[in-house]
C-alpha cells in the first residue's frame, strides 16, 4: 500500500469531518490567523480589529500570529503546511498570492493549489509623494519635470519586485520617464530621505503617507489604481493620467486547501458582518484601506478576484520584463 503524505491524510480527515454539524460546532478552540508581516503595521492592526470581531461573534479567540520575513514567504508557507481543520488561516497579501509566483523561480508553496479563498478583506491604497521643494503638483507635471532633465529625479521604493517598485516601473514604462529607483529596506528611511530631499519622490501606503501629508512634509500627486480614495478625495488616481497603471495591494483571508467548505462559508459570513461594523468602517480608511469589496467578500467572489489579479499581475510583470530569481 503506498505511503500517504501528511497533507493527503489531513485533507482526508477534514473532508470526513466536513458537513453542517461539524461547521455548527466550529470553533471549539482558539483559531490562529497568521499575518506574514511585522506586528504594529497597518495590516496587522486591521487584522487584529477583525479578529476581535470574530472572537466575539464565534465565542472563541481568533489569535493573530505575526510571522514576517522573506517577502511574506515565512508566514505563507507555514499556513500552506498547516492542517486543513479550520483552526489556521492566512491574512494573505497580494504579494504572497499574485506577485511572488512571477518574481521567484521557486516558491515553498503554490498559491493557487495550497489555499482556498475565504474572503477578500481590504484594498491597500498607495500614494505617489514628492518633497515639497519639487515643482510639481500633479503626476503629469512630475512626468514633465523628469522629462525636462532625464534621470535627475530619484524615487524611493520598497524594492524593484515589490509593489511600490512595480508601480514605479510601470510609471516609467507608460510615461517614458527615467525616474531612478532607489530601494529601501525600511519605510522609515525611505520617508526620511524623501522629506530631506535626498530622494525627490516616494511611493508609500496611504496609512503611512497621510500623517506626512497633513504635516506638509510630503505632497501627494497621485494615488495608485483606477480611482480616487476616500481619505484623499482631491488627489487624482494614476489611471487618470496613465491608463495602463492599475496596481494595488490587497489582503485576503485564505485557508489551507481541504478546509471544510461549511467552515469557510461560515467564517466568510462572519467576516462580511465584521467589515460592516461601525468600528471597522471608521478605522479602515484611517489605516489606508477600503473594506468590503462587493461580492469578493464571499468565497466564490474572492476566487474570481484572485484569478483575475493573478492573471493581471503576470501580464504587468511580463510587460515590465522582470525575470524570476
Amino acid at each position: 500500500m503506498p505511503k500517504l503524505s501528511r497533507r493527503v491524510l489531513l485533507t482526508g480527515i477534514a473532508l470526513c469531518l466536513s458537513g453542517p454539524a461539524y461547521a455548527q460546532s466550529w470553533p471549539q478552540r482558539p483559531v490562529s490567523v497568521v499575518v506574514p508581516q511585522a506586528a504594529g503595521n497597518s495590516p496587522d492592526v486591521l487584522c487584529r480589529l477583525i479578529a476581535d470581531k470574530l472572537s466575539r461573534a464565534l465565542g472563541q479567540q481568533f489569535v493573530v500570529e505575526n510571522r514576517p520575513g522573506a517577502a511574506n514567504l515565512v508566514g505563507t508557507q507555514a499556513v500552506a503546511r498547516a492542517a486543513p481543520d479550520g483552526y489556521t488561516f492566512l491574512f494573505a497579501t497580494s504579494a504572497a498570492l499574485v506577485t511572488n509566483p512571477y518574481t521567484f523561480k521557486k516558491l515553498p508553496y503554490d498559491p493557487m493549489k495550497d489555499f482556498v479563498p475565504v474572503a477578500m478583506v481590504a484594498r491597500s491604497n498607495h500614494v505617489v509623494l514628492v518633497n515639497p521643494e519639487v515643482k510639481a503638483k500633479t503626476l503629469a507635471e512630475l512626468i514633465a519635470l523628469e522629462k525636462s532633465a532625464p534621470g535627475s529625479l530619484s524615487m524611493a521604493v520598497d524594492g524593484p519586485r515589490n509593489l511600490s517598485g512595480l508601480i514605479a516601473q510601470s510609471i516609467n514604462k507608460q510615461a517614458g520617464t527615467g525616474f531612478v529607483l532607489v530601494p529601501y529596506n525600511t519605510t522609515t528611511n525611505a520617508v526620511q530621505d524623501s522629506m530631506t530631499g535626498r530622494v525627490q519622490v516616494t511611493i508609500q501606503a496611504a496609512s503611512i503617507a497621510e500623517s506626512f501629508i497633513a504635516a506638509g512634509t510630503l505632497r501627494p500627486v497621485a494615488v495608485a489604481g483606477s480611482k480616487r480614495i476616500g481619505s484623499l478625495p482631491d488627489v487624482p488616481a494614476i489611471a487618470e493620467t496613465l491608463k495602463s497603471v492599475d496596481l494595488q495591494g490587497w489582503f485576503m483571508l485564505m485557508a489551507p486547501a481541504g478546509t471544510p467548505t461549511d467552515i469557510i462559508q461560515k467564517l466568510s459570513s462572519e467576516i462580511a458582518g465584521a467589515l460592516k461594523s461601525p468600528e471597522v468602517q471608521e478605522r479602515a480608511p484611517v489605516l489606508g484601506f477600503d473594506v468590503g469589496i462587493g461580492d469578493a467578500v464571499t468565497p466564490a467572489g474572492a476566487k474570481r478576484f484572485l484569478d483575475a489579479e493573478h492573471a493581471s499581475a503576470g501580464k504587468v510583470i511580463q510587460e515590465l520584463g522582470i525575470q524570476p530569481e
